[in-house]
């Protein structure tokens, strides 16, 4: 199961989260991140994944982007205001599971919502000490990030992999074959038929 749960905003900078998703899977393996884009099997209870994985990832980025704190509705309602919505809905399973969420500030000029611009329930995420991942030093950034991780889960991207098992070897049958008064001998491992003229 991944250990690290990357909750975002799809509308929100995708092109740092993508960056920043792939910075991770080059230093952690992919298999260490859980992306909703990527992470959910075809046909899997989407909602049912995405509560289980915020429960119990040892680790949560929530990658908040200019766009994340505002981002509307149709009907223009807030979307952190809605109970539905998963990005609150994440961040809440994590918080209240006890487990470790750090904001991530993508942009120079993102800042970290206030106590009071959240809903009550994830409110505790405006206290929580974040990361910024600015553009001007892109590479720097994920690279002190993948190093902050790295501190915090000492053993990401390398636990023991499962050994596999190595088929056994295929005997080797060696013949001997004369053929006397003409003819002509096939030798083979597995096709043992001589055929004489």
């Amino acid at each position: 199961m991944p250990r690290v749960f990357l909750s975002f905003r799809k509308a929100d900078s995708r092109w740092m989260r993508d960056r920043l998703h792939q910075a991770l899977a080059d230093r952690f393996g992919s298999g260490e991140i859980f992306k909703s884009g990527g992470s959910i099997p075809v046909g899997a209870d989407f909602a049912e994944v995405l509560r289980r994985q915020a429960a119990e990832c040892e680790l949560m980025l929530v990658l908040i982007g200019p766009a994340w704190l505002d981002a509307r509705s149709e009907d223009g309602t807030r979307r952190l205001d809605r109970a539905d919505d998963w990005v609150r809905v994440e961040i809440r399973t994590a918080l209240q599971a006890g487990n470790r969420v750090i904001p991530v500030l993508l942009g120079d000029a993102t800042m970290l919502p206030e106590v009071s611009e959240l809903p009550s329930e994830i409110a505790d995420l405006a206290r929580l000490q974040f990361v910024r991942v600015s553009e001007t030093h892109l590479a720097d950034e994920l690279e002190r990030l993948c190093t902050d991780m790295a501190a915090l889960l000492p053993d990401l991207g390398h636990r023991p992999v499962a050994p596999t098992a190595v088929p056994a070897a295929e005997p080797t049958v060696t013949m001997k074959g004369r053929a006397s008064g003409g003819g002509s001998v096939y030798q083979a491992a597995h096709d043992q038929t001589i055929n004489l003229a």
